[in-house]
């Protein structure tokens, strides 16, 4: 009898294929600049990532978000937020393999690298576990610059043990750490904030003070503790605010509700409200916005990396659907228009890959001049292109797909919504741009030295000479043309990052291959409109 309903044209799920060892670019990398120890710590990592048991627990905290409960049954105010224990799960994985603090915790070279390594590889299965893990990460530094509160927090935040638990951080086994910057009336205009701030007793730095106010966006809600900015009679202070007072009690943070968001469903980000919360007085009062955008930059970097895993993936998706679906008589990954679009997929893949790798191992080196540029310049430029990029990455992984791509059982639905929130956390588009001008204006010798630096790279490649000229003449024409031109800027300072290092890690023909699609047409914006590529892509 026929059997009206066989599948003998679908893809199925992917292979349960180690992670690191089915990525070339990062296995090359850690090969190069980590030990063994940390070479195990992420096969195995990999490993777990990979199992299809793993993937599944990413799909069920995506399709079961996290509840707020306000009261409980006798009318008291609780304000918990309920998770479905996927998300403890994966939690779970990424604290039991040290990826909350190893780059503070770990003793020698290559912990910056096996960190972004690590988030890299777990964002490949699920991008919304990595928000508090991070937050948690980017708070060390700051709290390091109380010494008395730190020794207090030390253990608890760079423990491998995962505790979900809801009670005083003094009865936990780990502690996580959230943030709270911006207010409804604000956004991004921090000095627009109106949350106010008063000493209990003395006032100064490691002092208490009550805070009376709002945010619009409070970052894992469930955390132990948040840094948040609040007004002080010296300006914008940045305070720790713990979930409970040392005395047992709930601190008087009220969640009003929690988002609704486009994607990164599986985390809690919420409204609050402070009702005389105690907070404890982080860095010198006044400076609390360069006090807690220490915690953002090191966010932003793994911005960077989060969308870095979004191309990573999505690309898998859509090379794993093209070998295996079949259209007019053969597979689609034998199709050359096909063919073209995935390899230029690939192209932007692997830049983006090299380019996170030489991030995490400039701040490895952060206190070395040599190495100013790539944290304090290349850095947010690259948080602008790559998180852009992968937004529209995504939705050509998606295409690739056709219909199916576009069905929540499928995997290309969760991608496509997660890939956007890189691109507005830390800073949208305008406000990062504008910081790289700053930076630039700060490090205007030492960029124009990498520049450069850029240009012997360059050598033999007319196309890129031909941007980094460019991108020098703009520079030093008038300040007042730069503003409009900031977003040409980060673009340019980016790609030309990528070529670079494609042309001093990547095999010759890649490195060659990127340079002329992005130097030359529609400079690779619309994927697949660039030099005609030759890769075997049906392996």
């Amino acid at each position: 009898m026929l059997d009206r309903h066989a599948s003998n044209n679908q893809v199925g799920e992917l292979p349960a294929i180690n992670l690191l060892q089915a990525d070339a670019v990062l296995t090359a990398a850690v090969q190069q600049w980590t030990n063994p120890a940390q070479q195990k710590a992420l096969h195995y990592q990999g490993e777990w990532l990979a199992q299809p048991a793993t993937r599944e627990l990413a799909a069920l905290a995506d399709q079961h978000p996290p509840q707020h409960e306000r009261y409980n049954r006798w009318g008291e105010r609780v304000d918990l937020v309920h998770f479905h224990g996927a998300w403890h799960e994966l939690m779970a994985g990424l604290r039991e393999r040290e990826l909350i603090s190893l780059p503070y915790s770990s003793t020698g070279p290559g912990g910056w690298l096996t960190w972004a390594a690590g988030l890299y590889l777990h964002g490949q299965v699920d991008a919304a576990s990595l928000c508090p893990s991070i937050m948690t990460t980017a708070a060390i530094p700051v709290l390091q610059q109380e010494p008395a509160l730190f020794q207090t927090l030390r253990s608890g935040l760079y423990s491998t043990e995962y505790d979900a638990s809801d009670q005083p951080m003094g009865a936990k086994r780990s502690l996580m750490v959230g943030m709270g910057m911006t207010e409804k009336q604000g956004g991004s205009d921090l000095r627009a904030n109106t949350t106010r701030a008063q000493p209990h007793g003395p006032a100064g730095r490691g002092e208490w003070y009550s805070l009376e106010g709002h945010k619009w966006f409070f970052s894992a809600p469930t955390s132990d503790a948040h840094l948040v900015l609040a007004q002080t009679a010296e300006g914008p202070s940045c305070f720790f605010v713990p979930r409970w007072r040392d005395d047992g009690t709930r601190n008087a943070i009220r969640i009003l509700r929690l988002k609704d968001k486009l994607g990164n469903r599986a985390n809690a980000s919420s409204e609050v409200e402070f009702v005389g919360a105690a907070g404890c007085l982080v860095g010198e009062p006044g400076r609390g916005i360069p006090t807690i955008l220490q915690m953002a930059t090191f966010s932003r970097l793994a911005c960077v990396i989060g969308s870095t895993a979004i191309l990573r993936q999505t690309l898998v998706q859509a090379i794993h659907h093209a070998r295996r679906r079949r259209a007019f008589g053969k597979a689609l990954v034998d199709q050359p228009l096909m063919r073209q679009v995935l390899a230029d997929m690939a192209l932007e893949s692997e830049a983006a890959s090299w380019l996170m790798v030489r991030l995490a191992r400039a701040f490895e080196a952060a206190d070395s001049s040599s190495e100013m540029v790539w944290t304090r310049v290349l850095m947010p430029a690259a948080k602008f292109w790559i998180c852009k990029r992968a937004v529209e990455f995504a939705g050509e992984a998606l295409e690739v797909w056709g219909g199916d791509g576009y069905i929540e059982t499928g995997p290309m639905a969760r991608w496509f919504r997660e890939a956007p929130v890189n691109s507005v956390w830390e800073g949208s588009g305008n406000v990062i741009c504008l910081d790289i001008l700053r930076a630039m204006g700060r490090e205007a010798e030492a960029v124009m030295a990498w520049l450069d630096v850029q240009r012997t790279l360059a050598d033999g490649l007319p196309p890129l000479q031909a941007q980094i000229d460019d991108l020098r003449a703009t520079l030093r024409g008038p300040a007042a043309a730069l503003e409009p031109a900031a977003r040409r800027i980060a673009r340019q300072l980016i790609v030309i990052a990528q070529a670079g290092l494609m042309r001093e890690l990547a095999p010759a023909e890649v490195a060659e291959a990127f340079v002329q699609s992005r130097f030359q047409g529609s400079g690779g914006w619309v994927i697949g409109d660039g030099a005609v590529y030759d890769f075997d892509l049906a392996g």
